[in-house]
């Protein structure tokens, strides 16, 4: 029993210095009302993490399950700190999905110092706690009335504070991902439970009925659509949204880009807005979703386009699974790759022409749709995302602990990875146009999510959708067509830009947009939805030359 007391009154204290910080700043703490809120709501974590251990309370699974639980809150504990984040489903998916490279860069003397300061004292106290021997049924009996002391614990400081409690929880929905570790532990299995709430083996059809549009009949040219999906793109930190920083010298330069303004994301994390920008569901009806779907990527496969996908990242979450795709972790470029496995985005442009060559030459001569997965800004080791050359912004901070750097240098870092990133798309414009006497050639790039920079003291990404700040769901959206491309499409680059410059549009729109730019007909496309429909010549849109 008092190694559940005591390891659970260690994690509700020293574990969750993250939770009670953000309780000392309510409105009304330090009064006397405020301490016996902030008294009772320790308990009640205590309380809620000694009834969890109560149901592995036996001799064999006792130590590990609280080993393991104390482990899990010293690195909870350390991002939480570090990093401002809260922890959900879906950041403890970006956690699981987190490759080796992207690993390393959350290393730190920090993180060993603070997971060891919170970790070790619990941890050789419990290795030398003997634990007694207990008949089963006697086990069984202690392990269940230490279950019910618990929850009775818990409904008494509820109920002596449920007035404030309720107001708290409601008002401030921040603190429920702040209890730690009992937020890992429900995301973990809300994360188990996936298979049992949707059927993730079965594959369901979307745009089996596609079809080329008439555009395609006699075309003298196939088209060649760009997609690039960017990495943790704030837009405001775009030199073409109208940052003070010109962070976008090269697309600020030219005249034929479309750059909305008033673009917003699916989600606050790769793995939750890559796959929910590519489905036909929208936001809301992808998080309610019960069931697993084909992507934007199957549907213009049916239609009968090449379809290539190239991934700079920690992979496509499932969306390029079933088409003809290729990571840069297998390039060897010294130049675009400075470091073991980790590339620039530019490296995607090297033997892109060959890449596409071996592509079906039927589907190729209806049209291609080529994918790159940048690694864009992604943090927290913004200075590796940046060559020399387009570090405009000094100094810069190379440390993977934020917190540790003024703010300014942070910024400094991220502001020089959208260069990085402006140089990148006016070479894929450039490649395009080299392409131009082969095919009528278009880009639209869009950030899969923002980024906190420090505000409120938060970094990175990844907060709950509903308490993230704009900074993490307001993405740049840059679009450019060739002449050709207007022309086939009968969309003109200037009507884009005054319909586009203010207008609120989401990744709701990303799947219908991209079908309809490529003229591609299906059951699945929502013609409301389609950002491109109000210039598209026929539909009551204003012409005019791009």
């Amino acid at each position: 029993m008092w190694v559940v007391v005591l390891i659970s009154t260690w994690l509700a204290t020293a574990c969750n210095v993250p939770l009670w910080r953000e309780v000392a700043q309510l409105p009304g703490q330090g009064s006397l009302r405020g301490w016996g809120f902030a008294i009772a709501f320790a308990v009640i974590v205590a309380a809620g993490n000694a009834a969890l251990l109560s149901l592995l309370a036996w001799r064999w699974t006792l130590k590990p399950a609280a080993a393991l639980m104390v482990v899990m809150a010293a690195f909870g504990a350390y991002f939480m700190l570090t990093y401002g984040i809260a922890i959900d489903a879906s950041m403890l998916t970006n956690v699981l999905q987190t490759d080796a490279h992207e690993a390393t860069d959350l290393l730190s003397w920090r993180m060993a110092a603070t997971v060891l300061a919170l970790a070790a004292p619990p941890l050789v106290w419990l290795y030398r706690r003997p634990l007694r021997r207990l008949g089963a049924w006697r086990h069984a009996a202690h392990n269940g009335l230490l279950l019910l002391g618990a929850v009775a614990l818990i409904v008494v400081c509820v109920l002596a504070v449920f007035q404030d409690f309720a107001s708290t929880m409601r008002n401030h929905t921040r603190l429920r991902y702040l209890i730690n570790p009992l937020n890992s532990v429900y995301a973990l299995g809300h994360i188990a439970t996936q298979p049992l709430r949707m059927n993730t083996r079965t594959l369901l059809p979307v745009g089996r009925d596609a079809q080329l549009g008439a555009s395609y009949a006699g075309q003298a040219q196939p088209p060649l659509l760009v997609l690039v999906l960017g990495e943790t793109g704030r837009s405001g930190n775009f030199g073409i949204n109208g940052y003070a920083r010109n962070t976008t010298p090269l697309l600020s330069a030219r005249t034929d880009l479309v750059s909305a303004g008033n673009a917003w994301s699916c989600g606050t994390s790769t793995a939750a807005s890559v796959p929910c920008m590519f489905s036909h569901l929208g936001r809301t009806g992808y998080e309610a979703r019960a069931a697993n779907f084909e992507s934007l990527i199957d549907v213009l496969q049916h239609a009968g386009l090449a379809v290539l996908w190239v991934d700079n990242q920690s992979g496509c979450k499932g969306v390029c699974d079933r088409v003809s795709n290729v990571n840069t972790a297998t390039l060897k470029d010294p130049s675009l790759c400075p470091t073991s496995g980790e590339c620039l985005d530019r490296v995607m442009l090297k033997d892109l022409d060959a890449r596409i060559d071996a592509l079906p030459t039927e589907q190729r001569q209806r049209g291609t749709v080529v994918v790159l997965h940048q690694m864009g800004s992604h943090g927290p080791a913004y200075s590796k995302r940046s060559a020399p050359e387009h570090k405009r912004f000094l100094p810069e901070c190379t440390s993977t602990a934020l917190q540790e750097c003024e703010r300014q240098q942070v910024v400094n870092a991220y502001d020089n990875s959208i260069v990085e990133t402006d140089a990148f798309l006016d070479g894929v414009i450039q490649w395009l146009s080299t392409r131009g006497g082969k095919a009528q050639t278009a880009m639209m790039y869009v950030a899969d999510h923002g980024e906190s920079l420090g505000e409120n003291n938060l970094y990175l990404h990844g907060l709950p959708y509903s308490i993230a700040p704009d900074v993490q769901k307001h993405v740049p959206w840059i679009t450019w067509l060739s002449p050709a491309m207007q022309a086939r499409t009968h969309i003109a680059t200037g009507c884009l830009q005054q319909d586009l410059a203010q207008r609120r549009i989401t990744h709701d729109n990303y799947f219908h947009s991209v079908l309809g730019l490529m003229d591609v007909k299906t059951g699945a496309y929502s013609a409301g939805l389609d950002m491109f429909g109000g210039c598209r010549q026929g539909a009551g849109a204003r012409m005019s030359v791009g």
